[in-house]
């Protein structure tokens, strides 16, 4: 079909604190690296398995008080950790 221009799909993923379906660009990133390191990507190309939240605080301590960020991961996020992403969200907005 000539003269007809591709729609381009945007991926969505669901925040794991208000369960949304949000563009992967209105998203935060955690990742859990294959090292085990757990951190934040705000450029969405780090490698690991990802869990995505809304760039509000609220959200981020609802996944949080619920336990789905680490469950999603598939690993134990310490306090500390948990602490520095929320400090670094804060930061952001």
């Amino acid at each position: 079909m000539a003269g007809e221009q591709r729609v381009r799909r945007i991926p969505v993923r669901q925040c794991l604190g208000c369960n949304e379906h949000l563009p992967k660009s209105s998203l935060i990133r955690v990742v859990r690296s294959p090292e085990g390191e757990i951190s934040l990507d705000t450029t969405g190309k780090k490698s690991g398995r990802g869990a995505y939240i809304c760039k509000k605080a609220s959200c981020f301590k609802k996944a949080r008080k619920n336990g789905r960020i680490a469950s999603t991961l598939g690993v134990a996020i310490s306090e500390e950790i948990f602490d520095a992403i929320e400090a670094e969200l804060s930061a952001q907005e």
